[in-house]
């Protein structure tokens, strides 16, 4: 079974998992929120950054060791480690961020201080709106840079060129860093299409097309994945530039290739 998508440890499994495991003890687990704004999801306590979560996220928690939670996120079932002190038990959210990011302040003002930045996808409880900002239990937001829960963006491909020329960073899922498959998930999350988080799980989803490509349609090598812009470029991030940027379809085909042995597995649509 994929570690990845397999809600136990040696100690405990989830539910869900009964039948299907031979596991000590089985739980249904707790819900919690993330209350930091940006953290890394671990493949062990300590250990190795395998994606990001936002704040406000759901992760249910299943087991518990050396200060660690272990548990999957509700958005895509991912699994692994977070720091305990990183959950908490918050009120119900109502909005997420919309923007590529914003920043909490501790008054309704832009000159008043920056308490820290929220990166897309981040979900808050909105309190009241003060003029031109919302109020949340960790501070005031540009109410500007928020959506109801169950509203959402309309195109995948404009969402991932908000990105542009943001770093790269393996299992990054903010502008402060990102990957390819962190770009493809919060692009069609964003515009309310599940996408899982990593691009060999991405390539499962969707249809396989051919011919031209076509506006948010995705392409699939190895370990990789871009998304169209139109017929001709697409934009991805990529370890090339290290960064969010354009490339034309046939000139990243070809360079992929050459470069690494790798050629275009799959072109799919959702």
């Amino acid at each position: 079974m994929d570690r990845r998508l397999t809600p136990a440890t040696a100690r405990i499994a989830h539910t869900s998992l009964q039948g299907q495991v031979d596991a000590p003890a089985f739980t249904a687990g707790e819900i919690w929120q993330v209350a930091a704004p940006l953290v890394d999801l671990l493949r062990s306590p300590h250990g190795a950054r395998e994606r990001q979560l936002w704040l406000g996220e759901d992760f249910t928690v299943i087991d518990r060791d050396q200060g660690h939670a272990f548990g999957f996120a509700a958005k895509d079932g991912y699994c692994g480690w977070l720091p305990e002190a990183v959950l908490e038990q918050g009120p119900p959210v109502t909005h997420w961020v919309a923007s590529t990011g914003t920043h909490l302040y501790a008054q309704p003002k832009a000159s008043s201080q920056n308490l820290s930045a929220l990166p897309m996808g981040a979900r808050v409880s909105v309190l009241d709106q003060v003029g031109a900002y919302a109020q949340t239990p960790q501070g005031f937001i540009p109410a500007n840079h928020l959506l109801p829960l169950g509203t959402h963006l309309t195109d995948p491909v404009a969402v991932a060129e908000l990105f542009l020329h943001s770093p790269y960073l393996w299992g990054g899922n903010s502008r402060a860093g990102i990957d390819c498959s962190g770009l493809a998930q919060i692009a069609y999350h964003a515009c309310g299409i599940a996408l899982p988080a990593d691009s060999d799980l991405q390539e499962a989803a969707g249809t396989v097309v051919q011919g031209e490509f076509q506006r948010g349609d995705l392409l699939f090598w190895k370990g990789h994945i871009a998304l169209a812009v139109d017929s001709q470029r697409l934009i991805h991030a990529n370890g090339h530039t290290m960064s969010v940027a354009y490339e034309g379809i046939s000139q990243a085909i070809h360079r992929i290739e050459q470069a690494e042995g790798a050629p275009l597995r799959s072109h799919r649509r959702l």
